[in-house]
């Protein structure tokens, strides 16, 4: 449980890594009322901190420009987070540059107090993080241009290597996600006019433009992203009734390899995939009653695979008789 001090700490930390911050800002972060961030707020000042406040509805908090703090000093629980974030982070691929988070974690290790140190050494020592790391990992650079230009709503020219040939286009990226071993950004192609997903590992060159965009209202990067990694075009469109309870079908299947739609008919599952004899694997592996829609090669390949069960089974039972 956080102690007022805590808080009052962590917005010193806030104003001193954001250019301005409103007073709900502040209480969002901190997961507070308003007033109390005010009163935070107030005691700093009372401190000697320099924060100055702007009135006014769109009123907010910063620090003096040309202040600074004192050297980072962090509690044994704020040390805990950081270098389980760093770990995490290297097991991941979330930061690119591994002599970073080794400098950091030397850091750690040198400036803490002995007893936090031991416990942070233990963790680094003994920790196993079973998370998939990135097979294809992008340039840090261009992690961080498609997230300056999401932040503040700048377009972005770039020069992306796709399964067929490179080209260059201009972007309006509305967010980034970090997925199944690979970083994704979402957003309007100027070159194609229309809503695209970009594997950021593709990203050959970026260049921040000038020109600002307005992003959609409401807009789910994530889920826009889920959704085209479901319909991405294989060799096959495959359809099939399950006959499982929509909340089941949820569970067993991932909403990055199908759709589902509950129907009269049951769960529809849709995807496209490039091998059937893997579909039809898959829909055995189930384990439910299930009816194909399409294709209808779909059903040859489960009678393939029925045919192998069947004569595996025969052996089987021929070897203990």
């Amino acid at each position: 449980m956080y102690h007022p001090t805590t808080r009052v700490l962590a917005v010193l930390e806030l104003l001193q890594s954001h250019y301005r911050l409103t007073g709900g800002e502040i209480a969002r972060r901190l997961e507070v009322s308003e007033r109390t961030a005010r009163r935070y707020v107030e005691m700093l000042q009372d401190l000697g901190i320099p924060i100055e406040g702007e009135r006014g509805r769109y009123g907010a908090y910063r620090l003096r420009p040309g202040y600074r703090l004192p050297p980072l000093v962090l509690t044994n629980e704020e040390a805990l987070a950081v270098t389980l974030g760093l770990l995490i982070s290297r097991r991941m691929g979330l930061i690119i540059a591994a002599p970073a988070i080794e400098s950091v974690l030397a850091k750690l290790n040198r400036v803490l107090p002995e007893g936090v140190r031991e416990q942070v050494r233990a963790i680094q020592e003994t920790l196993a993080i079973s998370v998939a790391p990135s097979d294809t990992p992008p340039q840090s650079r261009t992690i961080m241009d498609f997230s300056r230009a999401a932040s503040e709503s700048r377009r972005i020219w770039i020069r992306y290597a796709s399964s067929e040939a490179e080209s260059e286009r201009e972007v309006d990226p509305y967010g980034l996600v970090y997925h199944a071993g690979r970083w994704y950004a979402v957003g309007w192609c100027h070159l194609r006019r229309d809503l695209r997903v970009f594997r950021l590992d593709r990203v050959l060159e970026t260049e921040l433009r000038e020109e600002s965009f307005e992003p959609p209202e409401g807009f789910d990067v994530q889920d826009f992203l889920t959704r085209s990694l479901a319909t991405i075009p294989g060799t096959w469109e495959v359809e099939v009734a399950l006959e499982l309870e929509v909340e089941r079908a949820r569970r067993l299947i991932a909403p990055t390899l199908a759709l589902l739609e509950e129907t009269d008919e049951g769960v529809v599952m849709r995807l496209y995939v490039s091998d059937l004899d893997w579909m039809a694997r898959y829909l055995v592996g189930l384990g439910c009653r299930f009816r194909v829609l399409k294709p209808p090669e779909l059903l040859s390949a489960l009678a393939v695979l029925a045919d192998n069960i069947r004569a595996l089974a025969e052996d089987r039972q021929g070897e203990r008789s």
